[in-house]
Formats: structure tokens, C-alpha cells, sequence
């Protein structure tokens, strides 16, 4: 992710930096646009993205994060 420096502090509010905020925020967007239906990790990326410049894999790990499940980690080799 790129942007101002501040982007990746926690807010003092809730402790939600700005990705994560916009995150969620498009998430709740797009469930009122699908009532009863659940949003699909893609179509959420693809509307993430046209806010704000972040890989498929930080996305995943702030996704993570914020619904409480572990990513497990690529295997090195």
C-alpha cells in the first residue's frame, strides 16, 4: 500500500487505520446492494481497489484481520 505515512496509524476513535476503515465501509455498501446474500471476496477487491492502491495479499491479510480468521502463511522454500 502506498500513500501518506498516516494512512497506517490506528485511528484514536476506534482503532481502525484507513484501509481497514474503507474496507469495511465498502463491505456494508455492498451487502445493502445484495440483500440476503453474501459479498464475494473478489467483487469486494475489485471495489476496495478503486479506492485505494493495495495487493491482492495485503487485502487479504486486512480481510483476515478484520473478520477474526487466521490466513495461514505461504510455505517458503
Amino acid at each position: 500500500m502506498s500513500g501518506h505515512p498516516f494512512d497506517h496509524l490506528p485511528d484514536v476513535r476506534d482503532g481502525l487505520t484507513r484501509a481497514e476503515r474503507i474496507i469495511l465501509h465498502t463491505l456494508h455498501r455492498l451487502e445493502q446492494e445484495r440483500p440476503g446474500r453474501a459479498v464475494p471476496t473478489a467483487q469486494l477487491y475489485g471495489h476496495v481497489v478503486e479506492q485505494l492502491d493495495i495487493s491482492p495479499d495485503a487485502f487479504q491479510v486486512l480481510l483476515s484481520r478484520l473478520v477474526g480468521r487466521h490466513m495461514p502463511r505461504a510455505k517458503e522454500e
